[in-house]
C-alpha cells in the first residue's frame, strides 16, 4: 500500500446497480474515511461516461478508469470502481495487495435499480439480460481480485455496510 494511503483503505467490487456508492458511503463514515467513487470523479473531470464511450470508445475509458483508480489508491479510504473496471489487467494489478470486497447480487433484485440508469452497456430491449450476459463474463475477474463477497439483493444496505465495516476492522 501507498505511503499516503489510510489504513483502512478499502475498495468495492462488483456489477452494475450492485450497490457499491450507496454501500460504500455507509462503510466510509463507519470507518471514519473519505469516500471515493472512480466513475464519479471521471465524470467531474471528462464528463458523462457514456459520452466518453460514444466519442473515444471503451478502451480509452478503461484508460481514464485506471488513472482514476491510481488516484484513489493512493489517497486512500473506501473506493468504489465502475462495474468494468476489472475487465482491465492493469486495474486488477493494482488491487492485488489490498483488502477487496465484491459486492454480488441477484438479477431479480436488479431490474427496480437499473430501470431508466442511463448505463451505455446496458442499452437495448432486455437491460436485465444484458446486466446478466455483462455480470457473467466478468464474475471471474471480480472473485480474482476479490478478498471477500457480500450479497446486496435483499438485505438493508445498512446492515451490509455495518457487516463489511466490521469485516475491514478485522483484516488489520
Amino acid at each position: 500500500m501507498t505511503s499516503g494511503a489510510d489504513p483502512l483503505t478499502l475498495v468495492l467490487v462488483g456489477p452494475m446497480a450492485a450497490g457499491k456508492t450507496s454501500v460504500g458511503r455507509r462503510v466510509a463514515r463507519r470507518l471514519h474515511v473519505p469516500f471515493v467513487d472512480t466513475d464519479k470523479r471521471i465524470v467531474a473531470e471528462h464528463g458523462p461516461i457514456p459520452a466518453i464511450f460514444a466519442e473515444h470508445g471503451e478502451p480509452y475509458f478503461r484508460e481514464l478508469e485506471r488513472a482514476a483508480v491510481a488516484t484513489a489508491l493512493a489517497e486512500g479510504g473506501v473506493i468504489s470502481l465502475g462495474g468494468g473496471a476489472v475487465t482491465d489487467a492493469a486495474t486488477r494489478a493494482l488491487l492485488r495487495e489490498l483488502p477487496v470486497v465484491f459486492l454480488t447480487v441477484q438479477p431479480d433484485a436488479v431490474a427496480e435499480r437499473i430501470r431508466g440508469s442511463g448505463r451505455p452497456l446496458l442499452e437495448g430491449d432486455d437491460p436485465v439480460e444484458r446486466w446478466s450476459s455483462i455480470f457473467a463474463q466478468r464474475r471471474e475477474w471480480y472473485e480474482e481480485v476479490a478478498s471477500a463477497t457480500f450479497d446486496t439483493s435483499r438485505r438493508p444496505m445498512q446492515k451490509i455496510a455495518d457487516e463489511i465495516a466490521a469485516w475491514r476492522r478485522e483484516q488489520r
